[in-house]
C-alpha cells in the first residue's frame, strides 16, 4: 500500500511557507468512495499483507471485517461463500467424547491455524485453544454467508461455554484463563443470541456484572470501577438487547430502566463524546478516532437516539479517514487498516449511506444476514 500521492507542485513564484495551505484532497475522497472500499477488502480477501503477520492468532476475526464488510458494501458475491463456510468450519474444536464436555474445555472455534497445534505450558500440553471472540466471529461469518447453523454442535458449544463464566457473571474467552470482562460476555451473548439457545450463559448473572460495570458518570467500564469507554458502553447495551432486558423503546421509557440500567445518565454520556471536529472519541480528553462512530454510534443507536448524533459533522471526520487506497485510517490521513476499515464502513451504515445495507446494531451483521434467525 506505498505510493505517493499525486500533488500539484508550487510554481518557482511561490515557495513553500509553513503558512500555506494544504493541497485540496483528492475528489474521490471528499465523498464515500464504495468501489474503491470494495476493491480494498476484496484484496485482502485473497491475501492478506504482510503486515498483520502478527496477528495470525486473529485470523477468523480479520476475516470477519472482511466478510461482513463486503457484506455492508452489498458486494457479497465476491467471495465464494461455501469456501469461506468450510474454512471456517475447519477452526471448531470437537470434544473426542461426551465426557469430555466436563473437563472445563470449551469447545468453540480457534482463532487461527496456528491456536489449533497443541501447545506445551508448564509440562501440560493444551490441546484445545478456542476463543469466545474467535467463536463470535466464526458464527457471523457462517450466518453472513448463509450456512445454517443447525449444522452446528451448538449443545456441546454452549455447554462447555457455560463453564467459562465466572461467579460474578463475567466471562473469561478461554479455558486456560484470561482477562474478564464486558468484551466477552458480549461475545457469549451473541453466540447464544446466533445459536437461538441461552443455555451458555445465566442471564441474569449477567446482566447484574453489566450493571456493576456502570460508571459514576454514566458510561460503562470494561470491568467494574474502570474508566468509561466507548466500546464497554456497546458491549453493555448490546449484551443487554440481545438478552432480552432492553427493547426497541428504551430511550422513551428509561425512567422504567432505572433496575437495569441509567440510560439517561448513558446517553449523557455518550452525547458528550462527539467533539469539536465531528468525530466521536472513545474516552474524554482523546482524540476522535474512526472505529468510536461505530461504537458510541451504535449505543445510541441502540438507544434509540441516533438524532442526537450532528451525522453532518461525523460524515465530515470519517471523510478525512476515508483513504485514497480504499479503507479507512484511524486518524484522519493515515494509511488503513482492517478493523478501523470494517467500523468506518459499519459507521457509514448506521449514517445511513446510500448503497450500503443496514446494520443490526447489537449484533454486529447486517439486517438481511440476522433476518432469519
Amino acid at each position: 500500500m506505498e505510493g505517493d500521492q499525486d500533488r500539484e507542485l508550487l510554481s518557482d513564484s511561490d515557495p513553500p511557507s509553513p503558512s500555506l495551505s494544504p493541497p485540496p484532497r483528492p475528489l474521490s475522497l471528499t465523498s464515500f468512495d464504495r468501489e474503491r472500499h470494495v476493491t480494498f477488502l476484496e484484496m485482502m480477501y485473497h491475501m492478506l499483507p504482510y503486515h498483520y503477520q502478527s496477528q495470525e492468532i486473529n485470523h477468523l476475526t480479520l476475516a470477519y471485517f472482511v466478510v461482513s464488510g463486503l457484506d455492508i458494501l452489498d458486494a457479497l458475491d465476491r467471495v465464494h461463500k461455501d469456501a469461506v463456510a468450510d474454512w471456517v468450519l475447519s477452526f471448531q474444536a470437537h470434544p473426542r467424547s461426551k465426557a469430555d464436555l466436563g473437563n472445563g474445555q470449551f469447545y468453540g472455534f480457534h482463532g487461527s491455524r496456528s491456536s489449533q497445534f497443541p501447545s506445551k505450558d508448564d509440562a501440560i500440553f493444551i490441546q484445545n485453544g478456542s476463543h469466545l471472540a474467535s467463536t463470535y466471529c466464526a458464527l457471523a461469518i457462517l450466518k453472513i454467508v448463509g450456512y445454517n447453523l443447525s449444522n452446528i454442535d451448538s449443545a456441546s458449544m454452549l455447554r462447555s461455554m457455560r463453564s467459562l463464566q465466572q461467579s460474578d457473571g463475567s466471562f473469561m474467552p478461554i479455558h486456560i484463563g484470561a482477562e474478564r470482562d464486558l468484551r466477552f460476555l458480549y461475545c457469549a451473548a451473541a453466540i447464544c443470541f446466533l445459536l437461538n439457545n441461552w443455555n451458555g450463559m445465566d442471564r441474569e448473572k449477567a446482566k447484574e456484572y453489566i450493571l456493576n460495570c456502570q460508571s459514576y458518570d454514566g458510561g460503562f467500564g470494561l470491568t467494574p470501577g474502570s474508566e468509561s469507554h466507548g466500546g464497554a458502553a456497546y458491549c453493555a447495551i448490546a449484551s443487554l438487547r440481545l438478552m432480552g432486558f432492553i427493547g426497541d423503546d428504551c430511550l422513551s421509557n428509561a425512567s422504567a430502566l432505572s433496575s437495569k440500567a441509567n440510560i439517561r445518565s448513558l446517553l449523557d454520556w455518550s452525547l458528550q463524546r462527539q467533539v469539536a471536529d465531528g468525530g466521536i472519541q472513545g474516552r474524554p480528553n482523546k482524540d476522535s478516532d474512526t472505529c468510536y462512530a461505530f461504537w458510541v454510534g451504535a449505543t445510541m443507536g441502540t438507544l434509540g437516539a441516533n438524532k442526537f448524533i450532528d451525522e453532518r459533522g461525523l460524515r465530515s471526520f470519517l471523510l478525512t479517514c476515508q483513504s485514497e487506497y480504499g479503507g479507512f485510517g484511524k486518524f484522519p490521513e493515515e494509511l488503513p487498516d482492517l478493523y478501523h476499515s470494517y467500523y468506518g464502513l459499519a459507521a457509514f451504515s448506521i449514517l445511513g449511506e446510500a448503497g450500503l445495507k443496514p446494520l443490526c446494531l447489537e449484533l454486529g451483521v447486517t439486517e438481511a444476514a440476522a433476518m432469519s434467525l
